[in-house]
């Protein structure tokens, strides 16, 4: 999977939703891949893409409220735009 396509999902489902909202990296991997182990092998790139993302300042990424390394280990982590200002009203 390429980043490009990793990233263009990512907004695409971050658009789809308030610019409040956060998704689960899973939604992105679930939306890209056609069955679970694909789906789940996913997942470290995803989180990898969202890493470059967070240095872009496009992205935070959060595990309860706090706001943590998309890489750390830990549990789960949700992703949230930090460009909601810049989404356009559909």
């Amino acid at each position: 999977m390429n980043d490009r396509k990793i990233i263009d999902t990512i907004r695409t489902l971050l658009e789809a939703r308030p610019a409040s909202a956060s998704i689960c990296p899973s939604d992105v991997a679930r939306a890209l891949a056609c069955d679970e182990a694909s789906w789940r092998a996913l997942m470290p790139e995803i989180r990898r893409v969202a890493a470059t993302l967070v240095a872009a300042g496009e992205l935070q990424v959060t595990r309860g409220q706090a706001v943590v390394d998309p890489l750390a280990l830990g549990g789960p982590i949700r992703l949230r735009s930090l460009r909601a200002g810049k989404r356009s009203s559909g």
